[in-house]
């Protein structure tokens, strides 16, 4: 009998300034959100891993914070993340926005790759949003160096070009033993991936009303007798304004959020999901290490 096909295995991470559709891309290649998504920049803010498996290769995606010049404790966190990322993973996708073209983060990030001799694949997005002499003149640019080994050009949030960008990924991966269960998509536990669903659906409902200053932790997780479990949250946030704008009139915003987070949880895992937010202020929830060591982030970065 022939010799079966042998595994393939490989971190890939996805590089790219904020808000470019790293997350979203990675979700359409994983098939399930492992990664949450708005359009607030830097909603990522810890390494997250997708795991998908594509004919006989286990590949692993490593989705990284956007890279960007940092102002402050956790953003220096984030960028450190991405970069630690970028330094683990056997191959590279930069993902540039085609709609914004090549903006200064995004040529740092290709400066700072030129100088550590990393080789990358470049991957456009948006390309629904861009005409095709655009396109072309975009990825000459950015590949003026040869940094790049291949050019994809994709819509992630459409799907178009996805598929050849993962036949590429699987071709590309080393033959190897597969370093996660066929079953596991993410290496995120269910109490922080069900805070990250609950902020999502913050960030999507307030937009600009509320900055960076809340953050949502899992406090309680009880798994009941009938096969539900009872989530409780805190929201976060800096001060009594914006706890203010969270709760809205009467309760109503906290309400909408909570509703829209109980709905995804519930699908994301398959059973009845009983969710509690509570909100209270917490002026330095940014300098907190325990907070930091929990996304795995470096808090002295």
């Amino acid at each position: 009998m022939a010799d079966a096909t042998p595994n393939r295995f490989a971190f890939v991470a996805v590089l790219g300034a904020p808000n470019v559709g790293k997350s979203t891309l990675i979700n359409r290649l994983v098939g399930t959100k492992v990664s949450i998504v708005s359009p607030k920049v830097q909603t990522t803010r810890a390494r997250v891993l997708g795991i998908t498996i594509n004919d006989a290769a286990q590949i692993v995606f490593i989705d990284t914070p956007g890279v960007f010049e940092p102002r402050r404790r956790l953003d220096r966190a984030m960028v450190a993340a991405a970069w630690t990322g970028a330094a683990d993973a056997d191959r590279i996708c930069l993902l540039v926005d085609a709609a914004k073209g090549i903006d200064r983060d995004t040529a740092a990030i290709v400066k700072r790759l030129a100088q550590q001799g990393r080789r990358a694949d470049l991957v456009l997005n948006k390309i629904d949003l861009v005409k095709k002499p655009v396109l072309l003149d975009l990825a000459n640019q950015l590949n003026q160096d040869g940094l790049f080994d291949d050019i994809f050009m994709i819509s992630a949030e459409r799907g178009d070009g996805v598929d050849d960008l993962m036949a590429h990924l699987t071709g590309a991966a080393p033959e190897g033993p597969w370093m996660f269960p066929e079953d596991q998509i993410s290496d995120m536990p269910e109490r922080l991936l069900a805070a990250e669903i609950t902020r999502e659906k913050l960030y999507l409902q307030l937009r600009q009303e509320l900055p960076y200053s809340a953050t949502v932790e899992t406090e309680a997780w009880t798994e009941m007798d009938n096969g539900s479990v009872r989530i409780e949250q805190v929201i976060y946030v800096q001060r009594d304004t914006q706890k203010a704008i969270v709760l809205g009139k009467k309760g109503a915003r906290i309400k909408s959020i909570g509703a829209d987070a109980r709905l995804e949880l519930e699908d994301l895992l398959d059973r009845r999901v009983h969710l509690f937010l509570f909100v209270k202020v917490r002026s330095n929830w940014g300098d907190d290490p325990d907070r930091y060591r929990d996304w795995g982030l470096d808090y002295n970065a």
